[in-house]
């Protein structure tokens, strides 16, 4: 099985990390960027699919060269085989449509210059966007099957078929069950989860994990970038140009503080114990 997995970049969220300028503006440049957290599940759906049937994992992302980083923290979950990283000036400011085309046409070069594949993943959305679309006209641009929001799967190499659960859109207390044929696109669910009930699975976890602890320390070794020209893009259809989305308006984000107060207190300080059971007391259940 020959898999690969998009990912991406997005700013670290958690508090203190985000930059913002005196506006209420996000400041990516002085943002530190990590890998976007629904990616995660997607990695983990490949990962499941390489352990139980075996074959090749590829990562790929398209962003700054910064973005390295984000495919080294990407191989070092997912036991990554190799990583591509599409990187060029023009891809820049891209909406979802405009991202999308780029991902397709790199995906056409892997399967034309490397090898076919049978499954492509990817979250279900980002962290900065929002929006969900990526995976989904990645597919229509490539025009195969898709599942999405999956929270479980397997594949049958010999049928060429994929079974898997996903959740009903509107309704997330509905599973249904689907089968599609390979090759197919596979958008996770934050509630997918991998299972490896056969000590072999178990086994061969560990195996890959192993492996892969040498390969993400010498990552770029693996890392292979192109740009718009080696994806055959025109300018005006990718980047900012090639990008349809009209933004209206951008509301700030409100700026949370960077440190809090914390009031130190020894176990042995009876005095300052007391005082701390008296401010926690409102917010306790009972008397």
């Amino acid at each position: 099985m020959r898999s690969a997995v998009l990912t991406k970049g997005v700013p670290d969220f958690s508090e203190g990390a985000v930059s913002f300028d005196e506006d209420g503006h996000l400041e990516r440049g002085k943002t530190p960027t990590v890998m976007n957290p629904n990616d995660a599940f997607a990695l983990e759906a490949a990962l499941q699919t390489k352990v139980r049937h075996g074959g090749h994992v590829s990562v790929m992302s398209m962003g700054p060269p910064g973005y390295e980083s984000v495919l080294q923290e990407a191989m070092a979950s997912v036991y990554a085989d190799d990583l591509y990283l599409l990187s060029d000036r023009e891809c820049a400011a891209a909406d979802t449509w405009a991202t999308a085309i780029t991902l397709c046409s790199a995906l056409e070069k892997y399967q034309a210059e490397v090898r076919e594949l049978d499954l492509v993943f990817a979250g279900f959305k980002t962290a900065d966007g929002e929006t969900g679309q990526t995976g989904p006209q990645t597919c229509w641009g490539l025009e195969w099957p898709i599942v999405t929001h999956a929270i479980a799967l397997d594949v049958d190499p010999d049928e060429r078929t994929l079974r898997a659960k996903r959740l009903v859109e509107g309704d997330v207390d509905e599973i249904e069950t689907v089968e599609a044929p390979l090759p197919c696109v596979v958008v996770t669910d934050p509630e997918f989860e991998p299972t490896y009930r056969k000590a072999s699975h178990r086994l061969e976890h560990k195996r890959l994990r192993a492996e892969t602890e040498a390969r993400a320390e010498s990552y770029d070794e693996h890392l292979t970038t192109w740009d718009h020209v080696d994806m055959n893009l025109d300018p005006d259809y990718i980047g900012l140009d090639g990008s349809p989305t009209i933004v209206s308006s951008v509301d700030p984000i409100p700026k949370a503080p960077s440190e809090r107060e914390a009031t130190m207190i020894e176990p042995d300080d009876r005095d300052g114990m007391e005082r701390l059971l008296e401010e926690m007391q409102p917010f306790a259940a009972g008397d």
